[in-house]
């Protein structure tokens, strides 16, 4: 048996921007949600149909946090949090919140340099650990870190660190949940979650609790409410994953937890679990559209699907499947400033800004630029603390971001006369070539419109002429194969002459992140490799008509 100290009162909040403290954080609001709806399930799990209600899940939360306070973890620690998308990874990540702690979760891929990196930003003292990653630890220096608790049957050395059972600490017959020194406040950091490494090093992104709340919560996402099931697909140290999760949390719904994403099982989990809305990345929905049709695609509840970037076969995607398509524009450091209605009918929108949120676009020297022109996306919220508290252990990084009062995205837009946003690309992955913008989102949308191209990653790579030459990485529909020139003859036939690739590369996959981005970094350093084809080398020189 497991009680919990109540936690300290705070000062009264009369800002109305802010809801109460019982509405986003953890402690309070999942004491009140295990007292009003006791029996509503919470989470339901694919592999077995396991279902936690609130009641039963705030337990299993008292219990894992009593057991964290007893290994000396207080308020405003930070505690890393190394595992798969588990049972105990989303006890630990409540349990951390409801004493207090700040949750911290690391990439599962991270080995190395990389994890050395994150180790030393989080300062963290404590670590919690699965069996197979622990001994990646024992190869890096890691700086604070004292203890590590670890997901396994026996607990290996690992260099000079302490390291004990989860089973052994996390684990206790009974206790006390102690109250924090202080009320738990909104502007508290909730969790630090690293950016995704794809363009330079992991920034660490604090994290507040009504940041949290603000990324999709009531006002934000409008079409998802307490009565919806969320499936989750994405990693937990990803704010595709550990997001839904709270914002569910803070509706009084719930969510399915799966895995990963598979596209040949995807709809039966759906089905199995009951979920009513999820989020797809666009390349996700192009796998599931290629699949070849089945009597059974309807054979589902879900209802809402929303979908970044959206999908260029929005309509067919939508009656194929029964469901509503929302998009968005979000990311780690802000809290979905533009959001759209249902089924979008602009091509290539991401939807308007939402009400309590600030957008412009400008140049390098953050002046506007005139409507229909594209410039860096800048973002700043009416609610405070509604985006990033800044970089962890960054300063220069923090200073660069919000410079003006503004933070800036590095993503480029334009938006319409009727105040539709579309994303043109990052920054960093525009080209340029013979005096032609291209962006590579764009191009990699064109391309996939071919039937036996599952994926593409479009970079630029340095010309003889200057600026950049367009090279495209290509990997087929499962059963397929690919000939560049008939994949060139479909591109010379549907793209304007500048954005014709000059090299095409065949790959099996695209290498990607854990949720699923491409590592365009990891393309663009392997450059022109020996197995990519030249059309220019083969004597194909692709140029403008000349019109009479």
């Amino acid at each position: 048996m497991f009680t919990a100290d109540p936690m300290p009162e705070g000062r009264p909040i009369h800002d109305h921007r802010i809801p109460p403290r019982d509405v986003i954080i953890t402690r309070a609001a999942l004491d009140r949600l295990a007292a009003q709806q006791p029996d509503k399930v919470f989470v339901k799990f694919d592999d077995n149909l396991e279902e936690w209600t609130y009641a039963g899940f705030r337990e299993l939360v008292l219990q894992t946090a009593a057991g964290l306070q007893q290994q000396g973890v207080g308020q405003g620690d930070m505690v890393l949090v190394w595992l798969p998308n588990n049972r105990e990874h989303i006890r630990i990540m409540f349990a951390l919140n409801y004493i207090g702690a700040v949750y911290v979760p690391v990439n599962t891929a991270y080995r190395g340099g990389l994890l050395e990196h994150v180790v030393k930003l989080s300062d963290a003292r404590l670590a919690i650990v699965h069996a197979e990653l622990a001994p990646r630890l024992a190869e890096v220096k890691t700086a604070r870190l004292e203890k590590v608790i670890v997901q396994a049957d026996e607990a290996r050395p690992i260099g000079n660190l302490q390291v004990a059972r989860y089973a052994d600490t996390l684990l206790p017959e009974a206790g006390t949940v102690a109250a924090p020194a202080r009320t738990i406040e909104p502007w508290d950091p909730l969790a630090i979650v690293f950016t995704s490494g794809t363009t330079g090093p992991s920034k660490a992104v604090l994290m507040s609790y009504l940041q949290l709340y603000s990324n999709a919560g009531p006002e934000t996402w409008p079409f998802v409410d307490g009565e919806d099931r969320y499936l989750i697909n994405a990693p937990m140290f990803h704010i595709g994953g550990m997001g839904p999760m709270y914002v569910m949390f803070a509706r009084g719904g719930s969510f399915a937890l799966i895995d990963r994403f598979d596209t040949a099982t995807y709809w039966q989990s759906v089905q199995r679990t009951g979920a009513t809305t999820a989020f797809l990345l666009g390349v996700m929905a192009t796998f599931l559209e290629k699949q070849p049709p089945s009597p059974t695609d309807r054979d589902h509840g879900l209802k809402k699907v929303i979908i970044v970037p959206v999908s260029p076969e929005l309509e067919a995607f939508r009656n194929r499947f029964g469901v509503d398509i929302y998009t968005i524009f979000n990311m780690t450091e802000v809290s979905s400033p533009c959001v759209s209605d249902a089924n979008p009918t602009r091509r290539g929108t991401c939807g308007k800004v939402r009400d309590g949120v600030e957008v412009r676009l400008v140049d390098e020297n953050d002046c506007e630029v005139p409507p229909g022109e594209v410039g860096e996306m800048i973002v700043r919220t009416d609610r405070p603390w509604a985006m990033n508290s800044g970089y962890y252990n960054n300063a220069e990084a923090t200073a660069k971001a919000w410079r003006n009062g503004w933070f800036h995205t590095g993503d480029a837009f334009r938006v319409d006369e009727d105040g539709y946003y579309y994303f043109v690309d990052r920054t960093k992955d525009a080209i340029r070539r013979r005096g032609e913008n291209i962006s590579s989102l764009e191009l990699e949308g064109l391309i996939l419109k071919h039937p036996s191209i599952l994926e593409c990653a479009i970079i630029g790579v340095p010309s003889e002429y200057g600026e950049d030459d367009v090279m495209a990485i290509l990997a087929p529909v499962a059963g397929k194969e690919l000939d560049v020139e008939e994949v060139l003859g479909f591109m010379r036939d549907s793209l304007p002459y500048f954005m014709v690739p000059r090299y095409i590369r065949l790959m099996k996959e695209l290498p990607k992140t854990p949720s699923a981005k491409v590592l365009k970094s990891d393309l663009r350093k392997e450059g022109v490799t020996p197995d990519t084809w030249d059309r220019e080398a083969a004597g194909i020189h692709i140029r403008s008509e000349r019109l009479a």
